[in-house]
């Protein structure tokens, strides 16, 4: 019966498309291609008298199989993305912008451009009102390899220097891919969402026109507006904005220290407790240690030489002082049951010692301090420094030694 045949037609894609499944998830990207051509013969064959557009399931595995399959070419993928377009109305600029990334990963930038510049052009009623957003992002890329263009005319006459009429015909397309460029850029980084790449790229093009104010306020947009989603990178780049500009170091730590409120072991928390060392203000200084202590709770940052020597420099200034000993006291607290295995297992201060000894020399001066004398790692790296004859180990024994009394203090 016709139930019957329609019952068992709909058990017989499924297992199909289970056996597609298993044979992708095994990387047999042939297997899989035999078992999606029967899929969709079998499709044809069944809905002969209906119109079916093609199911999505189809564009995404067909895909999945062509980029991964060891015999396909840029030829049988470039029919396969255009059988799909003129089918999928609905999906039309998904799969546009899906063949344009394939495109661009394998080189073809100007067949890219040109797919973006077809699909900018298509209007299907409706649907075009309805994948307003698809629309946003085609003219967004499309903007992306105008600066491509911009910055490679831009190279050629920085680097190269034309003469005459090369020189004002190089100029002439550089100003006319820039025009192209900010006017999409500039569209798509109003839409609340992340734009890391756009943003950077339309703010390139302003400071390079000296734009200097519209750069720093479509920055300040990114990072402070509620309406985008938190995002350490839009931190990130209006720093390095701000510090290009030779901003005023309240501006450069204000930006810091939301950075650091969102990722505590981002790289340029190293600059920030430098900053804030360096300030007058208490409260900045208290700020730096809270920092620098923040960063070596991550294990990417436990041998890196230059957090510890931070850390050392100015635990030992507090040390010399007698100043603010309440500030270690504070951070060690919640740190002094899981840092020593952590950091100051006598695992790590051999490894340590026979790796880097700058490293072991930073490490052993802290866990003296927070820890005392009797300290695994501290024994271990000053009697080998010692042991060496190397005078600073030595002078960091004394130096332990001498003020013991203040590991007593912060261990409370």
């Amino acid at each position: 019966s016709s139930y019957e045949h329609k019952l068992n037609f709909k058990k017989s894609k499924e297992t199909c498309l289970s056996y597609i499944q298993d044979a992708m998830l095994q990387k047999q990207w042939k297997r899989a291609a035999e078992f999606l051509t029967f899929y969709v013969e079998s499709l044809e064959k069944d809905y002969s008298r209906e119109h079916v557009g093609p199911s999505e399931v189809i564009w995404r595995i067909g895909t999945e199989v062509l980029c991964h399959h060891s015999h396909s070419s840029m030829k049988e993928f470039n029919c396969f993305m255009e059988q799909m377009k003129t089918l999928g109305v609905k999906r039309y600029l998904k799969i546009c912008l899906e063949h344009v990334f394939h495109l661009l990963c394998n080189g073809q930038i100007d067949e890219a451009y040109q797919n973006l510049s077809l699909a900018e052009s298509w209007r299907y009623g409706e649907q075009t009102a309805i994948q307003n957003k698809e629309m946003k992002l085609i003219q967004a890329y499309r903007g992306l390899l105008d600066y491509y263009s911009w910055s490679k005319q831009k190279n050629i006459l920085l680097e190269h220097g034309l003469d005459g009429f090369a020189d004002l015909s190089v100029e002439q397309e550089m100003h006319s891919c820039f025009r192209k460029a900010a006017v999409n850029l500039k569209e798509i980084i109003k839409i609340p969402g992340v734009w890391d790449l756009f943003v950077k790229c339309y703010v390139d093009l302003l400071e390079f026109y000296g734009d200097h104010n519209e750069a720093h306020q479509v920055l300040n947009e990114y990072a402070y507006n509620s309406r985008f989603p938190a995002n350490p990178n839009a931190h990130v780049y209006l720093y390095q904005f701000l510090k290009r500009q030779g901003e005023s170091k309240k501006s450069l730590i204000s930006a810091l220290k939301i950075l650091h409120d969102i990722v505590p072991s981002h790289e340029l928390m190293i600059d920030f407790n430098t900053m804030l060392q360096k300030s007058k203000k208490r409260k900045k200084r208290r700020l730096g240690l809270e920092v620098i202590f923040a960063v070596l709770d991550y294990v990417g940052w436990k041998e890196n030489v230059k957090a510890w020597s931070c850390l050392a420099r100015q635990v030992k200034q507090i040390v010399i002082s007698e100043k603010h000993l309440d500030w270690i006291k504070e951070e060690w607290n919640c740190r002094k049951d899981w840092w020593p295995p952590f950091h100051f297992s006598r695992y790590l201060a051999k490894r340590n010692w026979q790796e880097n000894k700058s490293l072991s020399y930073e490490k052993a001066l802290v866990a003296g301090i927070l820890l005392g004398k009797d300290c695994k790692y501290f024994k271990y790296v000053s009697h080998q420094g010692c042991k060496a004859q190397v005078k600073r180990f030595r002078m960091l024994k004394k130096f332990v030694n001498r003020h013991n009394p203040v590991y007593l203090r912060i261990s409370g």
